[in-house]
């Protein structure tokens, strides 16, 4: 993402289709499952317990294929 936001200016991600949509987005740039909270928390407060359920959930089809 490469954007710094001052601690004022950022936006608050608290819905689950926020979330969503922003890590979509990050993943469509190119960014890898480890990456996606350091990005994500640069520009946005984000519900990290919403996030973690979230990518969690989003893991499991990867798990069950290795």
């Amino acid at each position: 993402m490469e954007r710094y936001v001052e601690d004022y200016q950022k936006r608050r991600l608290t819905e689950r289709i926020d979330i969503i949509t922003a890590i979509n987005i990050l993943k469509s740039q190119g960014y890898e499952h480890d990456e996606l909270i350091a990005e994500i928390t640069k520009v946005f407060y984000v519900d990290l317990d919403a996030f973690n359920e979230i990518v969690r959930v989003d893991r499991r089809p990867d798990e069950r294929a290795a």
